[in-house]
């Protein structure tokens, strides 16, 4: 994945569980593989890229992605991923794929049922509110270039609070 980057081919990549087929045998549950199948298409569509999947959390990005995107405008929750994939094709940064191996036990996955919802219905949002920015219907201030972006001055100042 770094050397995807390293490149310069690539300003973000994902690493897919889908793209290899082992999602399901690697133990994902099913209603975790169809909820992640939908969102896919859904965000497909609408973000007019094609992934094989938005919700891995196995990335690596460059450094000129890390610094242009507005990530503070971004949650706090585990929806930031989802919308730096949705800020990078906003500001229309490269994504790549690679497969990566599946493998799901007790202790492999922080998100319950009750927050996997809510994570697909904040994916919706993101996705709508992506669409509604680029079509010019609201101002989305995570799709703007001016909006707060990790600086190195933040990245200085989280370091002496540490």
């Amino acid at each position: 994945m770094a050397s995807m980057v390293a490149s310069g081919i690539y300003d973000m990549v994902l690493a897919s569980r889908i793209l290899g087929g082992g999602a399901l045998k690697g133990g994902m549950p099913r209603y975790k593989y169809v909820a992640n199948r939908l969102l896919t298409a859904f965000q497909n569509v609408f973000l007019g890229i094609k992934l094989s999947e938005y919700h891995t959390g196995y990335r690596a990005f460059s450094k000129e992605l890390l610094q242009t995107l507005p990530l503070l405008e971004n949650s706090d929750d585990f929806v930031f991923d989802n919308q730096m994939i949705a800020q990078a094709v906003m500001f229309h940064f490269s994504i790549g794929e690679i497969s990566c191996p599946t493998k799901y036990f007790k202790e492999a996955s922080s998100i319950n049922f009750r927050r996997s919802v809510k994570y697909g219905l904040e994916v919706l949002r993101t996705t709508v509110s992506f669409v509604a920015h680029r079509l010019g219907w609201i101002h989305a201030a995570k799709f703007d270039p001016t909006g707060r972006k990790v600086t190195q001055q933040y990245y200085s100042e989280v370091i002496q609070h540490s």
